[in-house]
């Protein structure tokens, strides 16, 4: 019910926009949540140093969501896009136009051959600039980025307090569907 009614949103929202109703291209990242003490599927995420969830998000070139599944934060990240390229593959209304998928360096390696053996859409990896030191905005990657804050300032989104994944994807999407709502309604 939850990713119906998102992808009907997300449409409109494109059109909107004066964009096809169904992406060509989409960005694709993880991010780990703590998570209160209970509940299913935790583990340590030693790059980021929490005790959690992971949260794999795919987004279109506006940063709304097309698919989110969430793992255990000890997950492997590109474990975990296979997770969620596997299910988004099955829908056919979603990925009907998806040629190109934009991610970070740590979804490098075979990720990129299995995408294209499996589904025909290629993968590029959005990486730094050698010797680049500090923070600098990389094109196309700040857009997945700024999702998972809109995300985040849903306060019962700042940490993962469900038993489920299931209830946690859910909240996502409803995260999601309530700012397309308000971005329908001020149009």
């Amino acid at each position: 019910m939850w990713e119906r009614l998102n992808r009907i949103l997300r449409e409109k929202v494109r059109l909107q926009f004066g964009k096809k109703r169904r992406p060509s291209a989409a960005i694709l990242d993880s991010q780990s949540i703590k998570t209160s003490e209970g509940g299913l599927e935790r583990g340590y995420d030693a790059g980021k140093q929490v005790t959690g969830r992971k949260r794999h998000i795919l987004v279109d070139t506006l940063g709304l969501i097309l698919k989110v599944v969430v793992t255990a934060g000890n997950g492997q990240d590109r474990e975990g896009a296979k997770a969620l390229l596997k299910t988004i593959g099955l829908e056919k209304e979603v990925v009907q136009r998806l040629e190109l998928i934009w991610a970070d360096g740590s979804y490098r390696g075979e990720l990129i051959t299995w995408l294209e053996d499996l589904f025909g859409w290629k993968l590029e990896v959005v990486e730094k600039a050698k010797g680049q030191a500090g923070f600098q905005i990389l094109s196309k990657r700040w857009i997945v980025e700024r999702t998972f804050a809109w995300l985040v300032r849903e306060r019962r989104l700042e940490r993962n307090y469900e038993r489920l994944p299931e209830s946690s994807e859910a909240f996502i999407y409803a995260a999601m569907i309530r700012l397309m709502l308000r971005r329908l309604a001020n149009a």
